[in-house]
């Protein structure tokens, strides 16, 4: 019973993956992965055109969700969409591309030489691409042809790291088998020896032995002079330094003559600010006696009566116009 579950898994797995290349065949379906979890069955899909694959607005994506959960009876299925960003180092993309342009009516042998030059152009480390049967045309026989560059693993475990794809075009004259094989860049295979590496190991090996040997001399060197030190060192006598004898130095006293300049000066300042002193004391007594009589002087302006100062006025008047008259 669990047998026929597991081919019953399997079924529905290839159906399934066929469904979506139909429907997808014009986004450049490329392949699908589908991962169980206990809320939802999500199903990769890896596409060169994602946007024809999501549609607008997700409608078409949304569609295939609903089909796939009523025809196929999957719980919950949500579809994720996986870009394949260089379709070149895809074994199914470029498959794909080759049967598409062979079933146009373009020559299989410039289809086929172009396709391996854009993926090792890309960065492949090797391809192998085989076409078997109508190629020559109608009425013509089946032929085999096969185009090799790089470097190819076809057998071993180790053939899991090749990515493998094969495929059929069908054309008027007939149908053309096709299988092709990419090595991606930077796959690292266990077996491969590269014979440089090999060479640069035991270069670097050699110039470190050559480095010791230069060592060792210099080495025995050091060691011959570390013995004869304690030797010399008895036979060196330590000669004391002798003590020289320190002169007395005299000490002439100095004249403060300066000081007595100083002095001096100061006296001289003293008796010029007493002069000033004086002179001043002088200027504020005649400034004090001088202020009453200012004082005085202006009330007695302000006691002429008015009377006296309009006659003023008019005498000052009569004496012009006499002037006046006289010239």
């Amino acid at each position: 019973m669990i047998e026929k579950f597991f081919i019953q898994e399997g079924i529905k797995k290839i159906s399934l993956e066929n469904y979506l290349k139909k429907e997808l065949n014009k986004a450049g379906f490329c392949g699908m992965a589908i991962n169980k979890t206990p809320l939802v069955t999500r199903i990769i899909v890896s596409v060169t055109r994602p946007g024809l694959a999501i549609g607008k607005g997700g409608t078409t994506i949304a569609q295939l969700t609903h089909n796939i959960g009523e025809k196929f009876k999957i719980e919950n299925p949500q579809i994720e969409i996986n870009e394949i960003k260089v379709p070149e180092l895809n074994a199914k993309a470029t498959l794909n591309k080759i049967i598409a342009l062979i079933e146009r009516g373009f020559a299989w042998k410039s289809v086929a030489f172009r396709t391996t030059e854009d993926t090792l152009r890309k960065g492949a480390m090797g391809i192998e691409l085989v076409l078997k049967g109508k190629l020559t045309g109608k009425g013509g026989r089946k032929m085999k042809h096969r185009i090799a560059k790089g470097y190819m693993k076809k057998a071993g475990h180790l053939t899991e790291l090749v990515d493998y794809a094969k495929g059929t075009a069908y054309t008027k004259a007939g149908a053309i088998g096709i299988r092709l094989r990419i090595i991606r860049p930077g796959t690292i295979f266990p077996d491969k020896i590269s014979i440089q590496e090999i060479l640069d190991k035991s270069k670097a090996k050699a110039e470190a032995a050559k480095n010791v040997i230069e060592v060792k001399p210099a080495l025995a060197a050091v060691e011959e002079v570390t013995q004869a030190l304690p030797a010399a060192e008895e036979k060196i006598e330590v000669e004391k330094p002798e003590e020289k004898k320190v002169e007395e130095i005299k000490v002439e006293p100095i004249e403060h003559t300066e000081e007595k300049k100083i002095g001096e000066t100061k006296v001289e300042h003293t008796e010029k600010n007493e002069k000033k002193v004086q002179v001043e004391r002088k200027k504020f007594a005649r400034h004090e006696r001088n202020e009453p009589k200012k004082i005085e002087n202006k009330e007695k302006v302000k006691e002429e009566p008015k009377e006296e100062k309009a006659e003023h006025k008019k005498e000052n008047v009569e004496k012009k116009e006499e002037r006046v008259e006289g010239k």
